[in-house]
This record gives C-alpha cells, structure tokens and sequence, in this order.
C-alpha cells in the first residue's frame, strides 16, 4: 500500500471508532546504505512494502482510548524504527515478547536471514498510553516468549492472540493484518484472506488453544 493508499483506507474503516489494544504488524521495507533492498532480504520481497515515513504517518493515535496498548513487530535490524513508530503512534515503550522459532524436533529454525548473524528471533515492542496502562493480571505472570514453528513468509504465530487477550483489554484492532478473527476489527489489504481453524494449531506449542 502507497501511503495514500493506506491513510484514506485508515481513515474511512476506523476513523469514529476507539481501541483499547492494537497488534500491528507494518510491512517494513529492509534497505541498505545505498538506499537499496539489502540482498539478503530480496528473496522475501514477495508483498507491497511501505517506508518508514509511510508507517509512521498512520494516524493510528486517533483511534485509542485514554489509555492503549500496543503490541508491534519489528524485525531486529530494525528496532530503533520499530521504537520510532511506537513514540509517532502514541506510545510509551514499556517490554517485549520474543518469538523463538523452532523446528519440529523442537530445534532452532535456523532459515532466518541475516547480515550479522541467523535471525531465529522477532520481536513484539510493547508500549503503552496514558494514566493506569499496566498489563491486567495475567500479564505479570506471563512470560514474554513465544516457542513455535515458523509458517508462510510473514505470518506470525497464532499464540499472540491468545497472550494479548489475556493480558490486555478490549476493543482490540489488528493493523495490517493477515487474517479475520472473532472480537478483533482487522484491517489491511489481506484482513480477509485467513481465518484460523485447528489445522493452524496442530505443529504450535499451543495447539489446544482452539
């Protein structure tokens, strides 16, 4: 999505509505120096990606309650950008949640890419907004680590929704989403292309979610 594209789309679906939680999950650009797609990302350029610009322009601020979490992905070479669009959407960074990904043997899924090192981890930054914004009861109990496999190029695991639900409150609203879900606004250009059944579960740590 160009960035006209995804502000009017934003503010026609959203806008008059108010979120007490939102997961996002932005198609980060990867570039290098030169300004270019870095090589070890131009495998995975397989959907429409927006620019840092782009994604902190996204009125997102608009649509929260008093008092907001958020729950952002952010791939690891990217995390101070992922902390610039937590602070343009309103947010106070806080924690994270890591997602360790592993093979059915319960091994590190070692297919990441990476200039540095393998990448067998992404992260959720979690910020809040305003006054009383504390994870409810459950969130002080809840580690802050995801242990499954890996799917399709982007999806993210299935087990996030149930640590948000638990730990966060309602209305929640995805952003750039993947899929529907019961409960959640989803908006995105694939909101309507996925929706999760046992079959999704069946390989993941938490397979007895549904």
């Amino acid at each position: 999505m160009k960035t006209f594209d995804a502000f009017q789309m934003f503010k026609s679906e959203l806008y008059g509505k108010k979120f007490s939680t939102v997961l996002a999950d932005p198609p980060w650009q990867f570039q290098n120096r030169t300004g270019k797609m870095a090589p070890e990302h131009k495998r995975l350029n397989r959907y429409p990606t927006m620019s840092l610009q782009e994604i902190l322009e996204l009125p997102v601020s608009n649509v929260l309650s008093d008092t907001a979490h958020l729950y952002l992905w952010v791939p690891n070479a990217l995390l101070p950008d992922g902390l610039s669009v937590l602070k343009a959407w309103g947010f106070e960074y806080k924690s994270n949640l890591i997602w360790y990904k592993i093979r059915k043997d319960g091994g590190p899924d070692r297919r990441g890419v990476g200039f540095y090192f393998r990448n067998v981890t992404e992260v959720i930054l979690f910020g809040v907004k305003g006054k009383n914004a504390r994870t409810l009861d459950a969130g002080r109990r809840q580690e802050n680590i995801i242990v499954s496999q890996k799917r399709e190029h982007s999806r993210k695991p299935d087990e996030q929704y149930k640590i948000i639900e638990s730990c966060s409150p309602g209305p929640y609203l995805e952003l750039f989403a993947r899929g529907s879900r019961p409960n959640w606004t989803c908006w995105g250009n694939q909101a309507e292309e996925y929706f999760p059944d046992w079959e999704t579960y069946k390989n993941h740590s938490q397979k007895k979610v549904i």
